[in-house]
């Protein structure tokens, strides 16, 4: 009913709910809300299904792999943008001299390296699917904020994903 009222698939509210719980269980402070995950999927990817292209955006497939891959801009330093050099090889993103946002909810590789964590239990922690990604984010703004259910904690939690307050304000709003 959720997806259905939200116009949200029922594999991403699924994914974000998941992660909510795994977190309540694995950090019991941070007070984290399956809204909050869902905010965060909206503003970056339309919940895995906006792909950067007018035509032909991505979907997530029945294993929540969002299809095809979504791939953000090289952070090469242009004006705007992060300089952040290769941290993965190009394994992630498919670029060896900068760095690109990958998947759902948009990791770069190096935090992916330090967040991302296999929640749909195929024994691989994959940025682009969903459950993984959704987890990885919780995991991140859980380790980073404190506890979310406060208004600093919840500012702080998501300054750490994206410092910048237009993307606070526009989380908030799609939460």
């Amino acid at each position: 009913p959720i997806a259905v009222d939200t116009g949200v698939t029922s594999q991403a509210i699924a994914a974000y709910g998941n992660a909510a719980l795994i977190a309540a269980e694995s950090w019991p402070e941070c007070g984290i809300n399956w809204t909050t995950l869902a905010g965060i999927g909206y503003v970056e990817t339309r919940h895995g299904t906006y792909s950067g292209k007018l035509f032909g955006g991505s979907s997530l497939d029945e294993a929540g792999v969002a299809t095809p891959t979504i791939v953000g801009i090289p952070l090469d330093g242009s004006p705007g943008v992060a300089r952040i050099a290769d941290t993965d090889g190009g394994r992630l993103d498919g670029d060896t001299q900068f760095d690109r946002a990958v998947g759902p909810m948009q990791f770069i590789p190096e935090s992916w390296q330090r967040y991302g964590r296999d929640a749909n239990g195929d024994g691989y922690a994959d940025p682009h699917q969903i459950d993984d990604a959704a987890l990885g984010s919780a995991h991140l703004l859980c380790t980073s904020g404190g506890d979310l259910s406060t208004p600093e904690g919840w500012t702080r939690a998501l300054h750490a994903y994206n410092m910048s307050n237009e993307y606070l304000i526009n989380v908030r709003d799609a939460a």
